[in-house]
């Protein structure tokens, strides 16, 4: 397929941008102005790209309804209904309203415009093709293999677990709609956006204009291909084709690579594009091969010089994995016999590479300078508390942290108990002691962890104040046991508190 079938897009013009933002704003066509018009169970219901409680919902003529049935619903709207709310004549000549019903007396929208709201109250707007602006499991609006899909899930994560700290320059591999680009132009100086297919990267563009965003520097071609070689960035992020599919169909989904070969590309080709110090965040899948641990495959990935942190956080086998895929481009809509075709040729095409299942997950690189980099995979399928970029930035600095303390330096250090631990007590009723303690986060990843009752009771009185010898010293001579070998057996369990982020260093 090509993009002959998709509509015409708008032209990127920021005067015109401009004003059609103007007006949406005016008529509270905001994230919030769409909550309060449809209700949550409607506004929840287009997230999962079901329109019918919203089409009730927008029976009447105010401007906001009327915006939300031309640019989310993609309903004809009357002429005169939108000339009262919107600069009509400029965006019909910029593109982004055309003339449908036998007399011409409709308007529809080219594009589907979506509210978002960004992390500081922004009111931002994510351009994507008609009927596309999420996937999952109900399928997109086209099959067209350039199709632009607008705001999902995945986008979303990305957004949430990225880094935020002020940078120099940042890239966005894959842009898409531009939600990650949009999202950087806040805390980044440079922006620079890729994509294969340049419908996206007109789309982009349309993003961060109807967003009142900074311009990108936006760039065509696959991964790295559209960057210089002398150039290095400060973030790198990117929510990549990273479908492991027998076949590319759908540009924003199939790598065209085979296997899980394109995500091992972008990992491995990140690190020398990173500049000291720099993170390259990605959502990623992975084939859990036959005889081979996923994690040892992971850890093959991480490049030279880069600390690691991989987080799978689901796994399904080949047939919910192929189903799930299908469904996304609406296979299962189709002809009978033609999906299970394609269902078949899923399925060959795991068996022959040995894959029993497939990961999904989240992999952050920072590139260091340390001797010993640190790579930590693990699998954590359990609720999180996004956005969660400030818990990973100080995932890396509690590495650095520890890869400067030993045992010895690890008790003189100062601790204090992270924010919103609580204690959990499990064993018998009535019984003396507990069968075990169990430190529970409830911010950020929202760990828990096993710990003794020395360990409970060191992380129970860490306000900082004392050093963590003092403090065993304390516990030794309150249970009756020697000072020396408690600081000996200690510090491994005090290391693994201080990485998951249940105790923090205290600056002396």
């Amino acid at each position: 397929m090509s993009n002959a079938t998709l509509s015409p897009l708008p032209a990127a013009d920021h005067e015109v941008a401009a004003r059609l933002r103007e007006a949406l704003l005016a008529a509270s066509f905001t994230a919030d102005g769409l909550l309060d018009l449809l209700g949550a169970p409607a506004y929840a219901a287009l997230a999962r790209s079901e329109t019918v409680p919203a089409l009730r919902a927008t029976r009447g003529d105010t401007p906001l309804e009327t915006l939300v049935r031309l640019f989310l619903l993609q309903q004809p709207v009357p002429y005169a209904r939108v000339e009262g709310v919107l600069p009509v004549h400029a965006c019909e000549a910029g593109g982004w309203l055309t003339r449908v019903g036998d007399a011409g007396g409709d308007l529809a929208a080219t594009v589907d415009v979506r509210p978002y709201g960004g992390p500081d109250g922004e009111d931002w707007f994510i351009v994507s093709d008609l009927g596309c602006a999420v996937g999952g499991a109900g399928g997109i609006g086209s099959r067209d293999e350039g199709v632009v899909l607008g705001v999902g899930g995945a986008s979303t994560t990305l957004a949430g677990i990225t880094v935020r700290t002020p940078v120099a320059s940042a890239l966005d591999l894959g842009t898409g709609s531009g939600i990650q680009a949009l999202h950087a132009s806040r805390h980044a100086t440079r922006v620079t956006a890729t994509d294969l297919n340049p419908r996206a990267l007109h789309i982009t563009a349309l993003t961060l204009a109807l967003s009142g965003a900074p311009a990108a520097d936006l760039r065509e071609g696959s991964l790295f291909e559209p960057v210089r070689d002398d150039e290095t960035y400060d973030l790198i992020v990117s929510n990549p084709p990273f479908v492991i599919s027998p076949g590319a169909r759908l540009t924003y989904r199939d790598g065209g690579m085979g296997g899980d070969d394109l995500c091992r590309s972008l990992v491995q080709e990140a690190g020398e594009r990173l500049n000291e110090g720099g993170f390259a965040q990605f959502l990623a899948n992975w084939q859990h091969v036959e005889g081979e641990d996923w994690q040892d495959r992971l850890r093959s990935w991480v490049p030279r010089g880069c600390d690691a942190w991989i987080v799978q956080r689901e796994v399904q086998d080949v047939t919910q994995y192929a189903e799930l895929w299908l469904r996304d481009a609406g296979d299962h809509r189709g002809d009978p016999a033609e999906y299970q075709a394609r269902y078949d040729a899923w399925l060959d095409e795991f068996e022959a590479r040995k894959v029993k299942a497939v990961g999904f997950g989240w992999i952050t690189l920072r590139r260091t300078s340390a001797a010993e980099p640190v790579i930590t995979a693990e699998e954590w399928p359990h609720p999180v508390e996004q956005p969660l970029g400030d818990t990973v930035r100080a995932h890396f600095e509690r590495l650095d942290y520890l890869r400067a303390h030993d045992d010895a330096a690890l008790l003189a250090g100062h601790f204090r108990l992270a924010g919103e631990i609580v204690q959990e007590q499990v064993g018998l009723p009535g019984a003396e002691d507990p069968e075990h303690v169990v430190l529970r986060q409830n911010r950020g990843m929202r760990r828990a962890t096993k710990v003794d009752t020395v360990g409970a009771g060191f992380a129970g009185v860490c306000d900082g104040t004392l050093s963590a010898g003092r403090i065993l010293d304390a516990i030794a001579q309150l249970v009756g046991e020697d000072p020396v070998l408690l600081r000996d057996r200690t510090p491994a369990q005090i290391r693994l508190l201080v990485e998951q982020g249940f105790l923090e260093p205290v600056p002396r």
